[in-house]
């Protein structure tokens, strides 16, 4: 396990990216990712890409771009992975979403969720939450189908 002190730079960027998660549109697509949209396939991801311009898409592309960013900043050595990881768990909960048609999804998005993976590659604590919400979500989905 890595064990690196993060700055007190760390600190104003974590907080900053709290503070711009609170942002009005943004909590409004970061409802509608987290609560609502729960693709049970690539398919229902490539509905989504392909709407360009609806409000769905907008959320879509605003919310994984976020987290696409906040995860560049650590994977070029802006922000402390393990304050990062530490400090959040909905990249890797909607990671977990779209990780096992991840391969798929890329088939028309190269790029998609690429600086997440490349966290993950680095992070023992990432990886261990991602697992996390692998399963969790899975159970959701069973319970889902147990109750149709």
């Amino acid at each position: 396990m890595e064990t690196t002190l993060a700055a007190r730079e760390d600190a104003v960027t974590i907080l900053k990216l709290y503070e711009l998660r609170q942002e009005a549109v943004m909590r409004k697509a970061r409802t509608w990712m987290t609560a609502e949209f729960w693709p049970s396939s690539a398919d229902e991801v490539r509905v989504i890409l392909n709407d360009m311009g609806s409000e769905k898409n907008c959320w879509f592309r605003q919310v994984t771009s976020y987290w696409e960013m906040a995860a560049a900043l650590v994977n070029h050595g802006i922000l402390a992975q393990e304050l990062f990881v530490d400090a959040n768990a909905e990249p890797f909960s909607l990671a977990a979403k779209f990780w096992p048609y991840l391969q798929e999804i890329r088939t028309q998005s190269p790029h998609f969720l690429m600086q997440m993976e490349k966290l993950l590659e680095r992070s023992a604590g990432g990886r261990q939450k991602l697992e996390f919400y692998l399963q969790r979500h899975a159970t959701r989905k069973q319970g889902a189908g147990a109750a149709r």
